[in-house]
């Protein structure tokens, strides 16, 4: 066990921004990704692992905050010299005696940004350099908090395939924070879902998928013809513009894509949609309450 939390409590106030009640346990070279809306509590929950904001409950770990590594989704950095040194100073390393320094500015494709100042970097570029800085901890445990944040698509997607090829045989542990379910599709092998500052759940992707969504799911756009297609078939809490059907056998799926093609209807077929899992999750929770 790498990490243990359970009946956490954070208030800010008289409002409870973080309640977990069930223990959630991390293990080494785990991998998970921490969802829900805005006010959910998810960078609550990274700051009460560093221990930055007073809670109750219990965090057990045997690692000090100091060795854990963390991307948090405002970063600033002084503006009174060139990145190059601004790096070597935090580091504690010159970049010319440092291997792995050196590597991680290659892979990133960080050579030509060296000699620039912070404020004169590009989004992706800022996202980078702090990324660069996170990696050369070689922490057991690294949080990452929207590191794709205001990133154009073009730039999220080359920086997360970045990450996936970095980490694809590394050990490391990691915890990250995001809203872009496809980042997490690539990157997470477990999800902890949270609303309003509660667990909706925590397990692996494939399970939690199964649990809510079934063995696969059919996506087509929601209309009169698509509604009257499909009106025999089981139908799942989905986005209000699509129509989404779980499919709970093979049987099942054949017959529901042959009456697709059948009427000309585009679809998608998925089973690890991660916004899928959000949606019935909470759907779940609702009329339990």
């Amino acid at each position: 066990m790498l990490l243990s939390i359970e009946n956490l409590v954070v208030k800010y106030g008289a409002d409870i921004a973080l309640d977990i009640q069930e223990r959630i346990v991390i293990n080494e070279g785990d991998r998970v990704g921490v969802i829900g809306s805005n006010g959910a509590g998810k960078t609550t929950l990274t700051k009460c692992i560093l221990g930055l904001v007073p809670y109750h409950g219990i965090i057990q770990t045997r690692l000090a905050p100091e060795q854990m590594a963390v991307h948090m989704q405002f970063n600033e950095y002084t503006d009174a010299m060139p990145t190059r040194y601004v790096m070597e100073a935090v580091l504690g390393t010159k970049i010319s005696k440092n291997k792995k320094l050196r590597e991680l500015i290659s892979y990133f494709e960080f050579e030509d940004c060296l000699k620039k100042k912070y404020t004169k970097l590009s989004g992706g570029q800022k996202q980078r350099f702090t990324i660069i800085m996170v990696m050369m901890q070689e922490a057991e445990l690294t949080m990452y908090d929207e590191v794709t944040s205001g990133l154009d698509f073009e730039t999220r997607q080359k920086l997360v395939e970045k990450l996936v090829e970095w980490y694809h045989d590394k050990k490391e542990s990691l915890l990250i924070v995001s809203h872009y379910y496809e980042e997490l599709e690539q990157l997470a092998d477990s999800l902890l879902i949270l609303d309003k500052g509660r667990v909706l759940d925590y397990g692996r992707k494939d399970d939690l998928f199964h649990k809510y969504c079934g063995r696969a799911v059919i996506v087509a756009e929601k209309n009169d013809k698509n509604l009257k297609i499909l009106e025999k078939f089981q139908t799942l809490a989905s986005p209000a513009h699509l129509l989404a059907v779980s499919c709970e056998s093979e049987e099942k799926e054949s017959e529901i894509a042959g009456l697709l093609l059948k009427n000309n209807v585009n679809y998608k077929r998925s089973n690890n949609d991660i916004e899928m899992i959000y949606i019935n999750a909470k759907a779940e929770k609702c009329n339990a309450y």
